[in-house]
């Protein structure tokens, strides 16, 4: 006799199967992650031990891995201890049955649905320890990125003043109050999803029924949500205490940080907040004897009309029927507290402000004696001198040069300003039959040297003059470079290997090409299968594990565009926009300024577009273009957070005497740290309360014109003198102008040399004095007539003219001389000369080829006539000083020549024998 199988016999199987499959993919999903996981954190261990930080990195991977499987482990008991109470105290068997035969009088079993499955197959304990698990993985992957939240809250040192409101350290609000904060989103979001994985069990169980004919709430459902309500409320009380310390960040458009408003309502308010909150998780745990849906009602009413009335309504009424009306009076306190916390968390309080006569007095002694100033004025924009670079400097079109820096150097017993760039090697820019694995990755491995020109010199046909020049690099007047190879840079961006039995492209020669093999330390072995199966999986290449140019002493070099080597070392701070290179005994070098930043400064106004309110330039980072080696200095140790840092990580930050001296003459203020410094000193200058409120002195950054319209200046670096200072030093500096005004009001200016360095300096001008702007220079140079048909004609004859970035303010001693560099560019060219410097002091302007002739324009008057008594008249008087008198044109025609040639020593020498004679001449004529 066969027995037939019945419908739900034959999906049976299929289940099975259905189950099966996902099981086994889950698993394989779980084994692919954990080998991704696997290769990732063995590349990071080989690749932090291979340059000395692996003590860096161990505490990095510990620390997440702390905080991963705390968070891991609390949230899946609590999930769990939620879901077991659910299906303990949820179970209703004898209702469904009930239900069910007054349903079907007939007895007649009606198909399962999901519902009737999950609740009557479903193995509930594995489920609940499931779910509660997956859903704990997902908040604990998203809770293990605060890692360093916490390790700065354990390591934290005192900042060592305290806010003026609640009298707390600094440092609490800097370390402490963002811990509190992640603790109490993550108790937040955890009871949430307990309410929501409990209400899941409830529902699948009927103790919750909603729908068109039954809408309950079992009494088992009722109790547990009056626990979970009250513990919300106790952490809303707490989060109510938190928000008190977070009035110190509001912002009314008047103060930033705690107001009159924050102080005198707000501040009761939230006090209110805690004490009905703690009323209403009593009221909710009460409901536990009760079981109504009436208490947890009443409790979440109270809170939430109580949070709209005293958080909103009223601090809004408050402000404005009675703050508003004095709100100058009443906020003036508060007004203060902010000007001196935003000065202090920015170091606006150290920008030392003095005097600037702005006078008009400039002469040519004057000229000589910062002769310094003059022979360093920054003729050469990078735009225009980058495309110059690359026309006659790349040499190949794989070498790049990625950005321009501007430094200083001591060079033939001078000081000067030049400008400098890294040749580097972009495989990416081979020809398109070149683009092969074996030259992507083991022959086109490094650039090679890089350009130094001076930033005021120019040749004969408009071209810079170099310093460093052509492969392998030529030292004419620059220094030496003894090793040129880069494989460390800003444009290195894919993996290299070297030591491999094929040499490395060193350098183009002629028809042929010159090779060459590395012998530094830079890179990771990778001469043993398994490293290179593990790399081929991390970069999904099997070539690294099918090539035979790999030998037992290759290394693969990972990692080699530096910004990105330096965050994956230290990912806690924040870097500067440009790293610049440095040649130093022989090598090249990266240096790159990094700062500590933190959003939780108490009344303190936010930088605009940053996540920031508080910054240090508190370290300089310095990489070897060759072996990749990476140096942290640490040159503000005063900063707190860099002093946890310094805990944290004790091997990670050397003192800053430790950096090589020559490398140390070498670090500069950094221009992003700068730039938010002046955006807040053009309020934040103003430190009286009435005179903020008003806005009266509101400072702005020049306008200048640009090739699409108007644009602001950005600042510069320049060599000058200060007034008063015995040398010339290295500066940033940005002048300032009135708001909606051109005329120029101020500058400020970073010192960058020892023993200065980071010294902030503003020079104000008078303000009863009209002080030209740049962009009212500007416009005097385009109403000068023999200017203006000069650029119209070069326009018209096939050529572009380009006017300089900036329009360069240069203060000496106490007056401002402005220049403008002039470059052509053939149509269809790019090969920017420099051709002609415009020059503007007072109400003069003049345009000439060099900034010798537009000086001596501006400055030199035509030679004086011969003396002549003013008694007698008589011609024995004159014979007598005709030959001093020839003596001095000579004198001064030589003088003219030697400022026209740049030669400042041999007009200083012509000119004072020209005084001399001049002198002579006068004692003889007084005589007669």
């Amino acid at each position: 006799m066969t027995i037939g199988i019945t419908g739900p016999g034959r999906k049976a199987p299929r289940r099975s199967a259905l189950v099966g499959f996902i099981i086994a993919a889950v698993l394989v999903g779980i084994c692919l992650i954990l080998l991704e996981l696997t290769s990732d954190f063995l590349v990071d261990w080989l690749w932090f031990s291979s340059i000395g930080y692996l003590q860096v990195f161990l505490t990095t991977i510990g620390a997440k891995a702390v905080v991963f499987f705390t968070v891991l482990t609390a949230t899946a008991i609590v999930l769990w201890l939620n879901g077991w109470f659910a299906v303990r105290f949820g179970r209703r068997q004898a209702a469904y049955a009930v239900a069910a035969s007054a349903a079907n009088p007939s007895g007649h079993t009606p198909p399962p649905n999901l519902l009737t499955f999950m609740r009557d197959r479903l193995p509930w304990p594995r489920a609940i320890a499931v779910g509660a698990g997956l859903l704990a993985l997902l908040v604990a992957a998203a809770e293990a990125g605060n890692w360093g939240i916490y390790l700065r809250f354990l390591y934290h040192v005192p900042y060592g003043a305290d806010d003026p409101l609640y009298h707390k350290d600094i440092g609490f609000y800097l370390f402490s109050l963002p811990a509190y904060i992640a603790i109490k989103n993550w108790m937040l979001l955890a009871i949430v999803l307990s309410t929501l994985f409990a209400g899941t069990i409830y529902w699948v169980h009927g103790d919750i029924e909603y729908d068109a004919y039954n809408r309950s709430v079992s009494p088992a459902v009722i109790a547990h949500g009056s626990v979970l309500a009250g513990l919300l409320f106790a952490v809303k009380a707490w989060s109510y205490g938190l928000d008190r310390y977070l009035l110190l960040y509001g912002d009314n458009g008047v103060v930033v940080g705690a107001s009159y408003t924050d102080v005198h309502v707000g501040l009761p308010g939230l006090w209110l907040m805690i004490g009905l909150s703690i009323v209403a998780a009593l009221a909710a745990w009460m409901n536990l004897q009760v079981r109504t849906y009436r208490l947890p009602a009443a409790g979440f009413l109270l809170v939430g009309i109580g949070s709209f009335m005293l958080s909103g309504a009223v601090p809004v009424l408050f402000r404005q029927f009675f703050v508003k009306p004095s709100e100058l009076q009443l906020e003036k306190p508060y007004i203060e507290r902010n000007i001196a916390l935003t000065r202090q968390a920015y170091h606006l309080d150290q920008i030392a402000a003095k005097p600037f006569a702005a006078e008009q007095n400039l002469t040519f002694k004057t000229l000589e004696a910062n002769k310094a100033t003059i022979e360093n004025i920054r003729l050469w924009d990078w735009l225009p001198l980058s495309d110059t670079y690359a026309q006659l400097q790349e040499i190949r079109t794989y070498y790049k040069f990625h950005d321009l820096d501007v430094d200083r150097y001591w060079l033939d017993g001078s000081y000067q300003s030049v400008m400098l760039s890294a040749r580097e090697l972009r495989p990416s820019l081979l020809p398109p039959n070149a683009q092969t694995w074996v030259n992507r990755h083991l022959l086109f491995t490094h650039g090679n040297g890089a350009v130094m020109s001076p930033v005021t010199r120019k040749s004969t046909e408009g071209l810079p003059v170099f310093y460093l020049r052509d492969i392998p690099p030529v030292a004419d007047g620059g220094p030496k470079i003894d090793e040129p190879r880069i494989y460390y840079g800003e444009e290195s961006d894919d993996y290299v290997i070297v030591k491999g039995s094929t040499p490395e492209f060193d350098y183009p020669k002629g028809k042929d090409n010159v090779y060459a093999a590395y012998d530094g330390a830079g890179g990771v072995p990778i001469g043993a299968l398994v490293w290179r199966t593990l790399f081929a999986y991390y970069f999904n290449d099997p070539n690294l594990v099918l090539s035979s140019y790999i030998t037992a002493d290759s290394r693969i070099m990972i990692r080699r565009n530096i910004q990105e080597r330096m965050r994956t070392i230290a990912p806690f701070l924040r870097l500067d926009h440009d790293p610049y290179l440095v040649v130093s005994n022989g090598r090249m070098f990266w240096m790159q300024d990094a700062y500590t930043t933190s959003s939780y400064f108490p009344s303190a106004q936010p930088a605009k577009d940053l996540d920031l309110n508080y910054i240090r330039n508190s370290v300089k980072i310095i990489v070897d273009a060759y072996n990749g080696t990476v140096d942290f200095y640490l040159i503000d140790p005063g900063d707190p957070i860099a002093a946890t840092y310094r805990r944290v990580f004790p091997g990670l930050f050397k003192p800053f005497a430790a950096m090589p001296p020559d490398l140390q003459k070498h670090i500069r203020y950094p221009e992003d740290m700068f730039l938010i410094q002046a955006r807040l000193y053009q309020t934040y200058h103003m430190e009286a309360a009435d005179v903020f409120y008003n806005r009266e002195d509101l400072w702005q950054f020049p306008r200048q014109p640009g090739g699409d319209g108007v644009s602001m200046m950005t600042p510069y670096y320049i060599i000058m003198r200060l007034p008063g200072e015995p040398q010339a030093e290295f500066f940033l500096m940005l002048p300032m102008v009135p708001s909606r005004r051109d005329n120029m009001i101020a500058w400020l200016a970073a010192r960058c040399d020892a023993p200065d360095y980071g010294k902030l300096i503003v020079y104000e001008f008078p303000k009863e004095k009209l002080v030209y702007g740049p962009f009212q220079i500007e416009a005097r140079i385009n109403q000068n007539t023999d200017i203006s048909q000069q650029l119209t004609l070069w326009n018209q004859m096939g050529s572009r003219v380009i006017r300089g970035a900036n329009l360069l303010v240069i203060p000496i001693e106490n007056s401002i001389l402005y220049v403008s560099p002039l470059y052509l560019r053939a149509e269809h060219g790019h090969l920017p000369e420099l051709k002609r410097v415009i020059a503007a002091y007072g109400e003069h302007v003049v345009m000439k080829e060099t900034l010798a002739e537009a000086l001596s324009a501006l400055f030199i008057e035509p030679g004086a006539a011969a003396p002549v008594s003013s008694t007698t008249g008589e011609a024995p008087a004159a014979a007598p000083a005709a030959g001093p008198a020839r003596q001095a044109l000579d004198r001064y025609n030589r003088a003219v020549e030697r400022l026209k040639s740049g030669d400042w020593k041999g007009f200083g020498t012509q000119f004072d024998a020209m005084r001399e004679l001049l002198e002579e001449m006068n004692r003889q004529s007084a005589g007669h």
